[in-house]
């Protein structure tokens, strides 16, 4: 029988036949792909012609399609829909993988090619695009190692593996935590609870097989559970728990991996020539520079830091009202800041929760993508990897452009945060291909599905990133979408986050789960007033993580990451009431693996280009001027990383931003 993975999918939009894979056929798959890959790259290496940029660049493009297929489905499923099997083939593949791009990197004859195609470039008139892509793998080489030779090669190619174990072993190491943790709640610790609180614990014990219901160290729960819950004594139990994620002892902790994982990477910068990790990666972003990105930080850590001191004391008055006395502890903000938001705001989020049903506002981030750019949404009747799951048809003037697949509901089976990913990506070299791009989220489940207003912000943020694969508009897969800058990577997402605060939208498909009318003007209004409530808390917990990652990868590797995390919070003044947005132990950004090592600041690098940008459509017609969204979507959401970001930016703006957008943005402007 024909191994689905290998076979060529002809069912609709040619998406995976998910109904005929099944775990057994991954590993056969993967060994019979690589093999493939192997075998076409050696091709290119060994191509008796001399090399161009036909049979050298453009050769490599046309190797791996069955690679790409079987890893497409796999770490999708493996993220989203774990399972022991899948963890299992996950520590199985990982170090194979690392050890067969090891393998193409380190092919000297390739190189060589490579590199006589690079030094020929002036005199062969390429298109821009293709000039780009030609640098890209030019530099992707010498940054793998491929100049390397001898024992410098083969410690290159150890680290690489060991790497991949490593970072496998983390986030199976912090999923396991997340998923064997649970508090069962009596009757009476639901009291103060709202309904939307009471129904998730319920149907995550009824998930976990539980007499009752619990609380999880699922984002969608335990944030809710400790904004309030009067039970500060739970309250703290649950949080210490949260925390502890990676750093419980024992088999699943992550610290000892973490030290080696930094250790490593600057072993692997001083191999490369480079003075630590940090320069190595930051040579490659918009930041160029460690000194940029921390005068950036250091910039709005200082107001952001002012902001918060003067909140906790304003939350400790009210938490030593309340006959509390003691200090402010992390486990008392969240909830005596809804306290606070609810007195100044008079925002209840268990008011504003029935607004914000999960499929209004799937629609309300369609509906402002057909007005933005045109595309229109068709539900589809297709066989998935999971029941949660959902697709749509893509298409702008009956032309098909992407399918697209909303992930959108916690379970125990999927690792925390939400994530945009493609199973494939656009390209039309060696053949025209469009996207299949998937939005996966940790939204509490419930009939209907009920949002808070950070969990709507979080669908926009990842439908931004959607809209940028579905959009792409490339000749070449390698600078499709999101390949580009990682500090520029989270402009589209972040920009796309002000569309859900425009009133004309909330007004649209804010509309009550019972009774169908819109949200009242007045909710409105402490909606977009209260945009920037807590922000020295949140400001404050970002940046001092964004901090401790740069302090991990710049100069000597730590030998105690969790004694430097330490010594960086004590530096900065860290307030006592504010834990890092992410600890070392459960910082997968960082540690699951390099996406976002000596990168977390991007975010932040991301955001004063999103208010300067989104302030340019205010400046033109409005928030859909139609001038505007076609500028960008040429210049940025179709343009991937044909290239460079600061040009791209510069195309679409004519200038580049200061750090005054993101700090009035954040309400922390002087």
């Amino acid at each position: 029988m024909t191994n689905p993975l290998l076979a060529a999918w002809t069912g609709p939009f040619g998406l995976p036949p998910f109904d005929a894979i099944s775990d057994a056929g991954f590993a056969p798959a993967m060994e019979q792909a690589l093999a493939e890959d192997l075998a076409e790259v050696r091709a290119v290496a060994e191509d008796a012609a001399p090399p161009s940029f036909a049979n050298t660049i453009e050769g490599l493009m046309r190797c791996g399609a069955a690679l790409d297929r079987v890893t497409g489905v796999f770490f999708n499923l493996a993220g989203s829909d774990s399972t022991p099997k899948r963890e299992e083939l996950m520590r199985e593949f990982s170090p194979k993988l690392a050890a067969h791009s090891a393998e193409i990197y380190g092919n000297a004859r390739l190189f060589a090619r490579i590199r006589a195609v690079w030094e020929a470039r002036e005199g062969l008139d390429l298109s821009p695009e293709q000039a780009r892509v030609l640098m890209l793998v030019h530099r992707n080489f010498v940054r793998a190692g491929a100049a390397l030779e001898g024992a410098d090669a083969a410690r290159m190619k150890a680290i690489k593996e060991r790497l991949a174990r490593l970072g496998t072993a983390f986030t199976h190491n912090l999923l396991a935590d997340e998923r064997d943790w649970a508090m069962d709640l009596a009757e009476p610790d639901l009291e103060g609870l709202p309904g939307f609180v009471v129904a998730n614990a319920r149907a995550a014990g009824q998930e976990r097989g539980a007499e009752g219901p619990v609380v999880t160290l699922s984002r969608s729960l335990i944030v809710p559970f400790l904004q309030f819950s009067p039970r500060r004594d739970l309250r703290e139990r649950a949080y210490k728990a949260w925390v502890a994620r990676g750093a419980n002892g024992g088999e699943t902790d992550n610290r000892a991996i973490a030290a080696e994982i930094l250790a490593l990477r600057q072993e692997r910068a001083k191999l490369l020539g480079y003075p630590d990790f940090a320069a190595y990666k930051l040579e490659t972003e918009m930041a160029g520079t460690l000194a940029k990105v921390r005068d950036l930080l250091m910039a709005v850590w200082a107001p952001a830091k002012a902001r918060a001191e003067a909140d906790a004391q304003v939350l400790q008055d009210r938490m030593q009202a309340d006959g509390v006395n003691g200090a402010l502890e992390p486990w008392d903000w969240r909830y005596y800041a809804e306290k606070r938001r609810k007195a100044e705001h008079d925002l209840d989020e268990a008011a504003l929760k029935p607004y914000l049903q999960l499929d209004r506002m799937i629609e309300a981030a369609f509906d402002c993508a057909n007005r933005l750019f045109g595309l229109e949404f068709r539900a589809l009747d297709v066989p998935l990897y999971h029941p949660d799951a959902r697709a749509w048809e893509v298409t702008r003037g009956g032309e098909h452009l992407a399918v697209f697949i909303g992930d959108y509901f916690a379970r125990g089976s999927k690792r925390s945060g939400a994530w945009c990913s493609a199973m494939r990506m656009q390209r039309k070299f060696p053949d025209v291909q469009r996207p299949v791009v998937v939005n996966v989220c940790n939204f509490a489940k419930g009939v209907p599905a009920l949002l808070s207003y950070d969990d709507a912000r979080t669908l926009f943020h990842e439908f931004g990133h959607a809209l940028h694969q579905m959009l792409s508009d490339v000749t070449y897969e390698m600078v499709a979408g999101t390949s580009v800058a990682r500090d520029f990577v989270e402009l589209p997402s972040q920009l796309y986050e002000h569309w859900l605060e425009v009133p004309e939208v909330l007004r649209a498909f804010a509309t009550h789960v019972e009774t169908g009318a819109a949200m009242p003007q007045a909710m409105l209004d402490k909606v977009l007033e209260a945009a920037n409530f807590d922000q020295g808390f949140q400001t404050v917990e970002y940046v001092a993580s964004a901090l401790v990652d740069l302090a991990f990868h710049e100069g000597a590797a730590p030998g105690d990451p969790m004694a430097r995390q330490a010594e960086v919070l004590g530096e900065l003044g860290m307030p006592h009431a504010i834990g890092m947005r992410h600890a070392t132990p459960h910082f997968a950004h960082v540690f699951a693996g390099d996406g976002y090592s000596s990168g977390y600041y991007s975010y932040m690098w991301s955001e004063v280009m999103d208010a300067d940008a989104f302030a340019a459509f205010e400046e033109a017609g409005g928030a859909f001027d139609p001038a505007m969204a076609e500028k960008l979507e040429r210049h940025i959401l179709s343009a991937g990383g044909s290239a460079e970001a600061e040009a791209l930016y510069l195309a679409f703006r004519g200038r580049m931003p200061g750090v005054e957008a993101l700090l009035k943005g954040r309400g922390l402007a002087a």
